[in-house]
């Protein structure tokens, strides 16, 4: 019975099926797009972590290998996967042995030197010379062959722990390491004063090398760690940590606060799924609900007729079922593989293929829930109708609404909306019933509009009608009276409402990441490089890099506060990503180019430093000089030794000024004792001339300390200098603008008063600085921060070492070769991150990654409305048909008649996406709602607008043209019925 009743309504089964299909498609996606997307964002958490928390190590405290290491190594190997056998993961083993090494040209200082050996080491590590593999053979750290003086060729001499002789080794290489998990392991890293050298595993059969510490290191494969097919790495780690300590061995597990954050994630990914999942499956079910009651006039006639025949109330529930069941079942089969399809789309690409059995029991199971629900609903909307008297069941024409009940659900519906604006505005967006905010203001406004257009047209109709334009007023009639119309306006007005909230959500997070990433870089690309100091930097720059508009080099400087970022401002508005936020672009250039300095003098290029000064009676015996290689910036100090009364010529050895480019003069060191006079400095071999006493005597080009008591600087035959007897005097050359010139993000520090700013981030005391402008934002520092000339921060500063983080900033059109041109030019290219990496890092968090999905099921509600609109079209085609085709016998023109019939649908798609519209810029100040915030509270810059007007009317074509078309497909077969 059930099945025939089926194939006579065709129309009522098939409005049943596309609804339910909807429904079934996003709920059979969701868990497939959700555990690829989770996959996903637990990957990129787990490459934005450091390399150490993703390394396990075991050490074994020092004991006998007894001359074997190798077979000692072998054994622990074996016992530590035995204890903990983690799929996959591929250890490096080591050993380190405590040593020291007895420097006898510094005074016989002793330094810790640990000797190393771990397996893969040649292989990740930059090698000068050749890697030790045989016994008595070693690599030593640049760092500690620049402090102990030594080269390959040498020897190095340790001494085991409780040893009296040494074992000289002989150095082949000098090693720097390339990163990476490989060297996560802090046993293989300095522990005291120098870096470990690393020797063949030969070296260690030495009896005195006998007791070494043992290394396991253990990288976690990237499927462990990100948890794939319900990994627990937390739960392994946590059972084998009382096994390693009974068995007396060192377990180090870093990774605990990886795994969480990557389960976060997971919460986060399933928690955005399901809550966008969720607000789907309830308008589908209203949907279906609603179709029920618009098609359910032939079910209800099959209820009065059995009810007449005595049929008992279980064969009326199962006649319900069944009329549903077919069309329920159809849209399982249909939606299930669409589902999966679309998740594909969605996506991008699908899950691990060892979670696609868990995502398709998933999917099976959510489609039986949703459809479940949906059987239930529609269940109980026939039963519900078929509890009315025979005599209702079998009328014809509906009968009258009580409208009690309507008012009590739309104030049902507006006091849940309230709540949840209040919610949202009192604990936040994501805070229980605020979730639902936008859905629900955007519910109640077309509750509201429904009941008003209904009025409206209504008493307009009316009017019309009595008036005698029948046109209008039939039409008006046909949308105040046709059932369901206004239940069918609301579900409109959320899904377009609904449509532009999570079309704007998703542009504003698209504008917000690109924004950041933009001030986080500063430039579109961004290398992190190693060079010998800032002179060298900028000098290997502007060497790769001739023209000025591919390449900037850059320091970064984070140690105090406020943070300093040194440029190389002549290239900034050709290189840097400029936003209004940091004002004018020239503001620094200007300033620097705007400095009027001294003609600069000629830099030192020859092997002898020659100075003519006068020294009085009382003068002191010793004058200094600071000179810096303009190549490398070296500091460069001299001393003029044996000074006695007079006139008189002194020289010092300057071989490394005689490296071009040369070296520039940057100051005298005068002593304790009294007065002399610079006269003039010229080099020799070759000879030239660097300042003459006119230039000497200039006082301009001259500044002492800016905090202490000023020392005596004077002109006359040269420069005059006075040091008291207790403290000396140092007198720098002005080749750089002073006060420094700045660039100021956020509050100025509670150290400057008025125009007297100081900084201690210019060399070795403080210097005097001057804000050029004050804006609120600044690449790379954000809201609080100075931005300064390089050129300028490296010559006041002079020989101090200011440290920071070398960069060089391209241009987005910077040529590809480039990098290597740098490295051509003596930098090390540590690091290499660009703008849109960095977009796409941000991208792949989990509260961000879902938001295609968001906006999939977003498109879903649309599609779901456009469907209503063509059910409601076609529920009541044949009375409407039949009272039109009343009006024609009563001399109504067939034109006329056409547009009473079409007016219901004309009327209802614009006014459904019009109050779309208004509900979503009512939802949005109402709910709070505005770009989605970073998980890490990241807020430089002001959120971007959440509705512009482009996405605006972008959204609202887009429903109006699946709207309208839904609303032509129910309602094309009206005109033939007419004739």
């Amino acid at each position: 019975m059930s099945w025939g009743a089926v194939r006579r309504r065709t129309g009522a089964a098939l409005a049943v099926l596309v609804l339910a299909t909807i429904a079934a498609t996003a709920a059979a996606a969701a868990p497939w797009y959700g555990l690829t997307v989770a996959t996903r964002a637990a990957g990129a958490e787990v490459t934005a972590r450091p390399d150490a928390e993703q390394v396990i190590t075991v050490h074994r405290p020092g004991r006998p290998t007894g001359g074997d290491p190798r077979r000692a190594l072998d054994e622990f190997a074996g016992t530590v996967r035995g204890l903990l056998p983690l799929p996959g993961a591929t250890p490096v083993l080591g050993l380190v042995q405590d040593t020291t090494y007895l420097d006898r040209q510094r005074g016989n200082s002793v330094s810790d030197l640990p000797l190393a050996y771990r397996d893969g080491f040649c292989a990740n590590v930059r090698l000068t010379g050749t890697c030790p593999d045989r016994p008595d053979t070693v690599a030593i750290s640049g760092d500690a062959a620049r402090r102990l003086g030594l080269a390959p060729g040498g020897t190095l001499p340790v001494r085991p722990g409780g040893a009296v002789d040494e074992i000289p080794l002989r150095i082949t290489g000098v090693y720097e390491p390339t990163g990476g998990t490989y060297w996560s392991d802090p046993l293989f890293r300095s522990r005291g004063d120098l870096d470990p050298a690393f020797t063949s595993l030969d070296t260690f059969r030495r009896p005195r090398l006998d007791t070494p510490i043992l290394g396991y290191a253990l990288p976690v494969p990237l499927p462990l760690l990100r948890g794939d097919n319900l990994y627990d790495l937390n739960g392994v780690l946590n059972a084998a940590g009382p096994r390693f300590a009974a068995a007396q061995l060192d377990l180090d597990n870093p990774t605990g606060k990886l795994f969480d954050a990557v389960l976060a994630d997971r919460v986060t990914v399933l928690r955005n799924v399901l809550i966008a999942l969720g607000q789907l499956l309830v308008l589908a079910w209203f949907a279906l609900a609603l179709a029920a009651r618009l098609t359910g006039r032939d079910r209800r006639a099959d209820a009065g007729l059995l009810r007449l025949r005595g049929t008992p109330r279980g064969g009326l529930l199962r006649l319900a079922l069944g009329q549903h069941v077919v069309p329920l079942a159809g849209a399982a089969v249909l939606g299930l593989p669409l589902g999966i399809a679309a998740s594909g789309l969605v996506a991008g690409g699908l899950p691990i293929r060892a979670e696609w059995w868990p995502a398709l029991a998933f999917s099976a199971g959510a489609v039986a829930a949703a459809l479940g629900v949906g059987l239930l609903v529609l269940t109980a909307v026939d039963l519900y109708a078929q509890r009315a008297p025979v005599i209702a069941l079998l009328r014809r024409v509906p009968a009258v609404r009580s409208d009690w009940r309507s008012r009590f659900v739309d104030l049902t519906f507006l006091a849940l909306a309230a709540g949840a604006v209040y919610q949202a505005r009192t604990g936040g967006p994501d805070s229980g019933l605020g979730i639902a905010a936008p859905a629900l203001v955007a519910l109640a406004v077309g509750l509201l509009l429904a009941r008003l257009l209904r009025r409206l047209t209504d008493r307009a109709g009316a009017g019309a009608v009595r008036a005698g334009r029948l046109r209008f007023g039939l039409a008006a009639v046909q949308v105040s009276r046709q059932p369901g119309t206004d239940r069918v306006f609301a579900l409109l007005v959320v899904s377009v409402a609904l449509l532009a909230l999570t079309a704007g959500g998703v542009q504003a997070g698209q504008r917000e990441r690109a924004d950041r990433g933009d001030v986080e870089l500063g430039a579109a690309r961004v290398l992190t490089v190693r060079a010998e100091s800032r002179t060298a930097l900028q000098r290997a720059v502007r060497a790769a890099d001739p023209a000025g508009t591919s390449a900037m080099a850059a320091v970064l400087d984070t140690t105090t506060r406020p943070a300093v970022l040194a440029v190389d401002s002549a290239r900034l508005a050709a290189v840097a990503t400029w936003r209004p936020e940091y004002g004018p672009v020239d503001a620094l250039p200007a300033a620097v180019a705007a400095a009027r300095l001294p003609a600069a003098a000629p830099l030192v290029t020859g092997r002898t430093l020659a100075v003519r000064v006068v020294r009085g009676p009382a003068g002191p015996g010793l004058l200094g000089a600071a000179l810096q290689h303009e190549g490398t910036g070296a500091g460069i100090r001299v001393e003029f030794r044996g000074l006695r009364p007079g006139a008189q010529e002194v020289t010092a050895a300057t071989p490394a000024c005689a490296v071009p480019p040369g070296c520039r003069l940057v100051g005298w060191k005068l002593f304790p004792g009294g007065r002399l006079t610079v006269a003039a400095v010229s080099q020799r071999d070759p000879a030239a001339t660097i300042m003459d006493g006119a230039a000497l005597a200039d006082v301009s080009r001259w500044h002492a300390g800016f905090v202490d008591r000023a020392p005596f600087v004077a002109a006359g035959d040269g420069l005059a200098l006075a040091a008291g007897k207790d403290t000396g005097t140092d007198v720098t050359l002005v080749d750089a603008p002073l006060p420094v010139p700045v660039v100021l993000a956020g509050a100025r520090p509670e150290g400057w008063r008025f125009d007297d700013a100081l900084s201690g981030r210019f060399g070795g005391t403080v210097t005097p600085v001057r804000a050029v402008a004050t804006v609120g934002v600044l690449p790379v520092l954000g809201r609080d921060g100075m931005l300064t000339d390089l050129d300028t921060a490296r010559r006041v500063a002079g020989d101090a070492d200011l440290g920071g983080t070398f960069q060089v900033w391209l241009a987005p059109d910077a040529p590809p070769g480039l990098p290597a041109a740098l490295e051509a030019n003596g930098l090390t290219v540590l690091s290499d991150r660009t703008a849109a990496a960095r977009v796409a890092e941000l991208a792949a968090a989990g509260d961000v990654i879902t938001a295609p999905f968001v906006l999939f099921a977003a498109a879903m509600a649309v599609l779901l409305a456009a469907a209503m609109v063509a059910v409601a079209a076609t529920a009541e085609r044949e009375p409407q048909i039949a009272m039109l085709r009343s009006l024609r016998l009563q001399g109504v023109s067939r034109g006329l008649a056409a547009t009473a019939g079409y007016a219901g649908v004309a009327a209802l798609v614009p006014a459904g996406v019009a109050g779309g519209v208004l509900a979503a810029l009512l939802a949005r100040p109402l709910a709070g709602l505005a770009a989605p915030p970073f998980p890490d509270g990241w807020r430089v810059l002001a959120p971007p607008g959440l509705l512009d007007p482009p996405l605006l009317a972008g959204a609202a074509a887009a429903a109006l043209f699946a709207f309208g078309l839904a609303g032509w497909l129910g309602t094309r077969g009206l005109r033939a019925g007419l004739r």
